[in-house]
């Protein structure tokens, strides 16, 4: 019976030190982490004297959120309209009894799709595609009328994109602004 306990006590003990392991934000962390959000190819030195560490202290830092999973990646941002994709568009998707499944094996070879999410409510899916005329988007559509129920938003202008995302105390003194 103590070896049980043992057991059972050495388990809880590891479950206790892997949520130990979970990362902290603290304020430098979220400073940095504002920086690379607004400009991701800053370099560390700049970031250091923006936040006021040094340039290992910064190197450190994100290294170890990338380890944590926080910072999960860095990329470039391209303006559809110059590379020649004249329509961005929301399409919403209401799959068919049974091809929910097939659709999201699918949708992975879809170029045209940047973003796609599955959802609550009436539809299954919500999809951000770019593409380069009217007709590309109705070839589009005939593709995804297999899978189900489409409905499509063109979108007309960007009033919010890529917002970075703020800590609670940031997102307080917003609100009572």
């Amino acid at each position: 019976m103590i070896l049980k306990c043992k057991f059972v006590f050495t388990l809880i003990f590891k479950e206790i030190n892997l949520i130990c392991l979970k990362m902290h934000i603290d304020s430098t962390n979220w400073k940095i982490l504002q920086i690379l959000q607004r400009n991701a190819r800053m370099s560390v030195s700049a970031i250091g004297r923006e936040v006021g560490i040094t340039s290992p202290a910064v190197a450190e830092r994100i290294r170890k959120m990338e380890d944590a999973g926080v910072l999960i990646g860095y990329k470039a941002e391209i303006s559809h309209i110059e590379s020649g994709h004249q329509l961005k568009a929301i399409i919403t998707l209401r799959a068919f009894m049974g091809r929910l499944k097939p659709f999201l094996e699918k949708v992975h070879d879809f170029s045209e799709v940047l973003n796609c999410y599955r959802i609550t409510g009436n539809e299954n899916i919500f999809m951000e595609v770019v593409l380069f005329d009217q007709f590309h988007l109705e070839e589009f559509i005939d593709k995804l009328i297999t899978y189900g129920e489409t409905k499509t938003h063109i979108v007309l202008s960007t009033v919010i994109e890529n917002a970075p995302i703020r800590t609670r105390k940031e997102e307080r003194k917003k609100k009572s602004e």
